[in-house]
Order: structure tokens, then C-alpha cells, then sequence
């Protein structure tokens, strides 16, 4: 696979879940949040949570499917860029948060959608 179509997956996969998101009545704050320390790919409010979100897109199970590809590296990375987002956007510093990953696989069209909410907590 390319990584031009990569990049498109990973794009529809990425607007396939905010639309999914925003339907569930969480309202976007900043998409795709970059650091030094890494990247978040959807930060939203649900209610008065704010809520760091990982999409993850695979084609198939292959190598343990698109949740499984969240790893302990990716959830450091993602710690630290929310980390971050929190001293640079001070506003929010002082509501609770949680990591959801949204997991979709199969067509890019019409995946099969997953949401796990609180799907790690970093120690």
C-alpha cells in the first residue's frame, strides 16, 4: 500500500469518525493537535469532558486489527501531545478528560465502526 492512499484512508477514516462523533453530540475542538511530543488526531468536549481522540483504520485483522495497533508507545505519544495541548490551552486545564479510540476496518467507504471510550489511562 502507498502512502498516498495511506494518507486518504487515513483522512476519510479521520472525517468518517468526526461526523460520527459530532452525530453523538460531542462538538470538535482542534483536529489533528501537533507537538513536539506527538499528535492528537481529534480533540472534542463531550458535555464538560474533554476528550483526546485516536482514530486508528485497517483494511483488515491482519496483524491484529485497528485497535490493536494502539500500542504503549502510541498511548505515551498521545499522553504527551495532551499534555501539552492542556499548558498551551489553558482554558481546559481544568476539566476531566479521557482517550477514546475510534477503530474502523474494511472499506473506506463504509467501515465498521468502533468507539471505546476510556480505552487506556496513562499512569
Amino acid at each position: 500500500m502507498n502512502s498516498r492512499y495511506r494518507k486518504d484512508a487515513g483522512d476519510q477514516a479521520e472525517e468518517y469518525s468526526l461526523n460520527h462523533l459530532q452525530a453523538a453530540g460531542l462538538k470538535l475542538v482542534i483536529r489533528n493537535y501537533r507537538c513536539a511530543g506527538g499528535e492528537i488526531d481529534l480533540v472534542m468536549l463531550e458535555q464538560q469532558t474533554l476528550v483526546f481522540v485516536e482514530v486508528r483504520f485497517r483494511q483488515n485483522q491482519r496483524f491484529g486489527g485497528a485497535l490493536a495497533s494502539v500500542t504503549d508507545i502510541k498511548q505515551q505519544r498521545i499522553h504527551r501531545a495532551a499534555q501539552r495541548f492542556l499548558q498551551t490551552h489553558r482554558q481546559y486545564h481544568s476539566l476531566p478528560a479521557r482517550f477514546d479510540v475510534v477503530s474502523l476496518e474494511g472499506d473506506t467507504q463504509s467501515p465498521k465502526l468502533s468507539w471505546v471510550k476510556n480505552a487506556f489511562t496513562i499512569n
